[in-house]
């Protein structure tokens, strides 16, 4: 089988990914960081989404997803971004106002994707020597924001690998939504779902996109809602908006938990007064 390695955030994006690499015929190893973000609930979705996507893989008789979190502890205290513990508050509106760069964490992709490289070329030259595809859920969306989701660092990085590896030749990056926004994306889970057998809502509610996710005490113990003000909600919720389908993760603001359409009817405010 063909071989990847997928860095796995817990969101919409690698999340779908994780759902295409299957689709396609690929093993997939997925690893997940813990950097002190303040979305922690992230980590907690992408093993949820595991757990059930392996469920379905063990009945059908096919690999599982290899799955690990790898732990970069004390390093949020040393790093200056609204997105980790103790940073500024995250900012809300649309991804193209100039206060998101907040959320930009220094050098997280290269950071990732060194440890991501490490995984891949040890697979790919363990054993009989094969082919590794490293696997990212980068989008046309990301890019005016986060440098470190261009495809120009994308080369460089890989250039500065491959000078400084034996066999890293086997090892090559596998980027498909780098020319498509978040909507292109869940067109393509929806056919992924089809495809494979899962179910779409089941696979999108354990998913979190929210930058800002809300706890509240339910009947059944405290329980953690996305909001659906932050960049990061908001243009995840355009992308339900536009597929016509209802985002099966909870919402919330301050107040307490919101149906679908408030949510919904906060975003189309929000796109109508960017477009004006």
């Amino acid at each position: 089988m063909k071989q990847a390695v997928l860095s796995l955030s817990g969101g919409m994006d690698s999340s779908t990914l994780l759902l295409h690499l299957l689709a396609t015929g690929h093993k997939v190893t997925a690893l997940s960081f813990d950097y002190g973000q303040k979305h922690r609930i992230e980590l907690q979705r992408a093993q949820q989404l595991i757990e059930y996507v392996n469920g379905i893989l063990l009945e059908a008789g096919k690999p599982l997803v290899r799955y690990q979190t790898i732990r970069l502890d004390g390093l949020s205290d040393l790093l200056h971004s609204s997105l980790v513990t103790g940073g500024a508050d995250v900012p809300e509106g649309h991804y193209e106002q100039s206060n998101m760069k907040e959320t930009v964490v220094p050098n997280r992709n290269k950071i990732f994707s060194s440890l991501i490289q490490a995984v891949a070329l040890s697979i790919a030259t363990r054993g009989e020597k094969q082919e590794v595809a490293i696997a990212m859920g980068i989008h046309a969306g990301d890019h005016a924001i986060y440098p470190d989701c261009r495809q120009e660092f994308r080369d460089d990085d890989m250039k500065a690998f491959q000078t400084g590896n034996w066999d890293s030749e086997l090892v090559y990056h596998y980027t498909p939504y780098l020319a498509t926004d978040k909507f292109g994306i869940l067109k393509d889970g929806l056919n992924c779902c089809k495809q494979l057998g899962f179910d779409f809502d089941d696979i999108y509610a354990r998913t979190n996109t929210s930058y800002k996710p809300i706890q509240f005490q339910t009947p059944v113990g405290p329980r953690w809602f996305s909001d659906y003000k932050s960049a990061s909600s908001v243009e995840r919720i355009e992308a339900f908006i536009k597929l016509g389908r209802r985002d099966p993760v909870a919402y919330a603001d301050e107040a307490g938990p919101v149906k679908w359409e408030v949510a919904k009817s906060h975003v189309e405010k929000v796109l109508a007064e960017h477009i004006s």
